[in-house]
């Protein structure tokens, strides 16, 4: 079984999928990562993010063991991602490691912002979360503050509406909602109602998700 998770920036759908997966005893991956890790290893060998030689070639030799780098998890690491992740061929060079991950037993979660409708159009559930910019950023600002990180919540907020933007508006593979995708807004939820309310679709849609 593949579950397709979608959305934009601190939705929750990382924390969701994680949750899903634990839940249900499938594998997971934050497609996201790849990207992140695509973006510090041309940065860190010293090319610009959007030269697409450095870019694709960084892609086809990406080693997914080193996903694990805490560096990763930062707001410079996603607006970099959000660079190189404009690039065709970087995605393309992606591709296959993702859908050969979605394809193992007993099942998998991923979560990015095109898993339903470009990696696994045929995901066996697609949820797509989503919640209001203003949230969003409180998340966000929340994560930042409880790491010691002095960043003002204004700031917070603009980088994810420029964030959304990018990545709704890129041509190759744009953040959108899959047509067969369900809607979960978390805006209004905790992490724990927002997993009930994961595992209730799942339910209606392809019967009990347990194990």
């Amino acid at each position: 079984m593949i579950i397709a998770i979608d959305g934009p920036a601190a939705s929750g759908k990382g924390t969701l999928a994680k949750r899903l997966a634990e839940h249900l005893g499938f594998h997971c991956l934050d497609t996201g990562l790849l990207y992140r890790a695509v973006a510090r290893d041309v940065a860190r060998r010293g090319f610009r993010l959007d030269d697409l030689w450095a870019a694709v070639a960084t892609a086809r030799s990406l080693d997914p063991a080193e996903l694990e780098d805490a560096d990763l998890r930062g707001t410079a690491a996603g607006d970099a991602a959000s660079i190189v992740a404009r690039i065709a061929e970087v995605r393309a060079a992606l591709l296959a490691y993702q859908r050969d991950f979605s394809r193992q037993e007993p099942g998998s979660v991923l979560d990015g912002r095109d898993i339903g409708t470009v990696v696994c159009p045929d995901a066996d559930v697609k949820i797509f979360v989503t919640a209001s910019p203003e949230v969003r950023a409180k998340r966000r600002f929340a994560e930042f503050e409880a790491r010691g990180m002095g960043v003002a919540y204004e700031t917070v907020l603009a980088d994810i509406i420029a964030r959304d933007a990018r990545d709704a508006g890129r041509p190759n593979a744009p953040m959108a909602v899959a047509p067969d995708a369900l809607l979960l807004d978390t805006t209004n939820l905790s992490i724990e109602a927002a997993f009930d309310a994961a595992v209730g679709l799942i339910k209606r849609k392809i019967g009990h998700p347990g194990r």
